[in-house]
């Protein structure tokens, strides 16, 4: 069995794969290599099949008709015979010196008593033109090279979160907990992070800096126009947030912290985006966000509202929507993302 499996969608990906496929050899025969070619209309299926050949004992390539990110990353996870699961998108890449680190470091919680749930890493914006690359680090939330549980965790930071590419997961965790992305729909990236967290009991935090993310190519699912134009999907994750987060009811409580921290951010990209696009159809649609979280949750929603993003996401007229937009871009501009 191998220790890693990493799976990475791809569609349409012939550009810039390669890249990313190099860096996850770097691991060597630890190392279940899953590409997912989602219905490609380039020459993705050929590089993974080149290299399904050169590489027969580490990579394994999956074909299947378009069915979005989440659904490659299913087919991933369906097909994982590794201990851990990791998605590094097409055109992302891992730090050598740090995956290395990071190995060593799940191969060292083999050997101990408790079962590893989740191991946490450091991850870096490659945002196109930035001089700066900022990096996303936990030194002062989570102890560091041992693990731990919740009971020892601090609370994340106002500008810190986790995402998918910080997370590596126990395979048959995901699988217990059900996790199951919708099908043609963006920003899943999120679930990944949020769904299975009650489930967790055992982590490790590894200071490195593994997982290069890449922002900035104009067609990128992360970049604010097209978010706008897809505006309905983020809608679907937000939503599936808030009744995963409605339906958890015995978690810990610096879990669940987490979980409040983690929706709390999406409920602001939401409010953005909706605003951002200045239709009276969005506009509506943020409105019924919010009403939708009272519904679901009226104790989460008393939480979120009455927070500072939450009032700067609900200011009333026009006046109030152009503040919030400001705000939003004022972070937005000190912490690099899109």
């Amino acid at each position: 069995m191998k220790l890693l499996t990493i799976a990475v969608p791809c569609y349409n990906s012939q550009d810039y794969m390669a890249n990313c496929i190099e860096s996850l050899l770097k691991g060597g025969d630890d190392v279940e290599i899953v590409i997912v070619n989602d219905g490609s209309r380039d020459n993705t299926a050929q590089i993974a099949d080149d290299y399904a050949k050169k590489y027969p004992s580490i990579i394994k390539v999956v074909h299947q008709e378009n069915g979005g990110h989440g659904e490659a990353v299913n087919t991933g996870l369906l097909n994982a015979s590794g201990l851990y699961f990791k998605v590094v998108d097409s055109d992302d890449w891992l730090n050598e010196e740090a995956y290395m680190k990071v190995l060593d470091a799940l191969r060292e919680c083999l050997r101990g008593p408790e079962t590893l749930d989740m191991l946490i890493s450091n991850y870096v914006y490659e945002k196109v033109g930035a001089k700066h690359k900022r990096v996303m680090r936990y030194p002062n939330t989570f102890p560091e090279g041992k693990i731990f549980s919740w009971d020892e965790v601090k609370p994340l930071g106002k500008s810190h979160y986790l995402l998918m590419h910080s997370l590596i997961y126990r395979t048959e965790l995901l699988r217990e907990c059900g996790l199951k992305l919708p099908a043609h729909t963006f920003y899943v990236d999120n679930l990944v992070a949020f769904v299975p967290l009650p489930y967790v009991k055992h982590m490790y935090y590894a200071d490195v800096n593994l997982y290069r993310y890449y922002i900035g190519r104009q067609d990128q699912s992360v970049n604010e126009q097209v978010m706008i134009q897809r505006a309905d999907q983020q809608l679907t994750v937000n939503r599936m947030m808030i009744d995963c987060m409605a339906e958890k009811k015995v978690i810990h409580k610096n879990a669940r912290s987490y979980m409040l921290h983690m929706l709390s951010m999406i409920m602001t990209v939401s409010s953005v985006i909706l605003l951002r696009s200045g239709t009276e159809e969005n506009l509506k649609k943020k409105q019924e966000l919010w009403k939708y979280l009272k519904a679901a949750d009226g104790k989460v929603y008393f939480q979120l509202r009455h927070s500072l993003l939450g009032r700067a996401m609900n200011l009333p007229g026009r006046g109030g929507r152009r503040l919030s937009v400001t705000a939003y871009k004022i972070v937005q501009r000190i912490y690099g993302f899109n």
